[in-house]
């Protein structure tokens, strides 16, 4: 076709010199998706689901994974066609070439890590470390020196490893199996505890506030934080062999077996736990464990869960600060958060950015609004991939890649703008948040802007995230 372009970028043996080495196979790509997954939103953010919802709480998990299953299929696509690292920004780049457009993408993927953090530092200073400490810490200096932790780490240098990655999610998996064994002991009539009465009947209630249409929907728009872990993953491409063959049975074996981990728990929390403690906690998990077996320690479990919490949140970090750092070497920022510590050799001033704006986020919003105005972020994001996946279709590559139907990526667009929507029941107040945060980088796009001026005129989207 006379409007179509051929190009080789990322294609097998390109004549682009040496890449990242290639050390992800199937299995260690596997675990990274559910490890990237897996994390605060199921241990801290499930009670605040269905405080949404009622006890029908599977339902807006179920909903969060049909939508995040649409948009995988895009990302597979993409991922197989450009397999290199850079993720969303640069997917929307090569498909609108808008260099204002890519660098909101960006900055709105940097802002979801830092949102995504401050609510695990908030569900570090919660519940699970009160069962450990016992209470009389004000939670929101606890959440700061979570996140000053957070931040010496990472101004010290963290290597990445795979390997440990592998490692942490089965601890994080480990106590899933705790909640999953224990609660269906506990359904099946053999628990140690008397007092305990599951009641199956809660999982078809609806809060009858908002009735349930809107029920769900509001609550889908804050569960759908369980899923944005997997957008990471495609940054592995450019390590991974055959991304091509490799890259989508993982990400949707990933996806499948989150989702049915996710599920089971919802129905067990909801049968065993009372709607309204749920609503209350933001240690949920460690409430079906003390009702399904009260002889289990429950410091323990309280430290798995921080252990899964902190890890979500550094990876979180992690991230945020790198996409700031990438963003100003490539000169669409201020250079001065391209500065790299002489001894450390970390971008000290983009890991100081970053953890100043989660402390400010954790000292004034509550967990909730920090989880859904992460979700907001991301479901933008979303929605704006799906429709580059159509808008790339016209560039032909010339290595074979998976292609999603084209009805999956238009459903995936609507159903991302619609759960981002005002219509989806989200309170007023994340779209204040999100647009606050993207406020500042638009401020630093403006002031890079009058210093520069033109100077800068192309950017590479592939180093955003480097």
């Amino acid at each position: 076709m006379a409007n179509e372009t051929t190009v080789n970028d990322g294609a097998p043996g390109g004549a682009q010199g040496p890449g990242l080495k290639k050390v992800m196979g199937p299995k260690l790509l596997l675990f990274f998706v559910v490890g990237d997954i897996l994390g605060t939103t199921i241990y801290s953010l499930t009670g605040k689901v269905a405080g949404k919802v009622g006890g029908a709480l599977w339902i807006p998990f179920l909903v969060a994974f049909v939508v995040a299953f649409l948009t995988a299929f895009s990302y597979l696509e993409l991922v197989g066609k450009y397999p290199k690292a850079g993720g969303a920004p640069l997917y929307v780049h090569k498909a609108f070439g808008v260099h204002f457009l890519t660098f909101l993408i960006a900055f709105a993927v940097m802002c979801s890590g830092i949102t995504s953090a401050s609510s695990a530092a908030q569900a570090f200073s919660g519940d699970y470390l009160e069962a450990i400490l016992g209470d009389g810490f004000p939670s929101w200096v606890v959440a700061i020196g979570f996140l000053l932790l957070l931040a010496g780490i990472n101004l010290r240098g963290v290597g990445e490893s795979v390997k440990m990655n592998v490692v942490l999610t089965c601890i994080e998996l480990l106590g899933l199996a705790i909640v999953i064994v224990f609660g269906v002991i506990a359904i099946a009539g053999f628990n140690s505890n008397p007092s305990l009465s599951p009641d199956p009947g809660r999982l078809l209630e609806f809060n009858t506030d908002t009735g349930p249409f809107l029920a769900v929907t509001s609550a889908t728009a804050l569960a759908f934080f369980a899923m944005v872990g997997f957008e990471d993953s495609v940054n592995m491409a450019e390590e991974t062999r055959n991304p091509a063959k490799n890259f989508p049975r993982a990400l949707l074996m990933g996806l499948g077996i989150t989702a049915a981990i996710y599920l089971i728990i919802a129905v067990i929390t909801s049968t065993l736990v009372p709607t309204d403690e749920l609503a209350a906690s933001d240690g949920p998990l460690l409430l079906v464990v003390q009702a399904a077996a009260p002889w289990f320690p429950p410091v323990l479990f309280s430290a798995i869960a921080l252990f899964a919490v902190t890890n979500t949140a550094l990876i979180n970090m992690l991230m945020a600060s790198r996409l700031v750092y990438g963003m100003a070497q490539e000169r669409i920022i201020p250079s001065v958060f391209g500065k790299i510590h002489r001894s450390r050799r970390t971008p000290w001033v983009s890991v100081l950015f970053t953890s100043i704006i989660a402390m400010i986020l954790v000292s004034t919003l509550e967990i909730s609004a920090l989880g859904s105005t992460t979700s907001l972020l991301l479901l933008v994001v979303f929605a704006i991939v799906n429709v580059a996946v159509l808008v790339l279709r016209k560039e032909k590559v010339e290595h074979e890649h998976f292609q999603a139907p084209t009805w999956v990526p238009v459903l995936g667009a609507i159903t991302c703008a619609f759960f981002a929507s005002p219509l989806s029941g989200r309170p007023v107040e994340e779209y204040g948040i999100a647009g606050a945060l993207l406020a500042i980088g638009v401020l630093f796009w403006g002031i890079n802007h009058l210093v520069n001026g033109r100077e800068k005129r192309d950017f590479d989207a592939a180093k955003l995230g480097k």
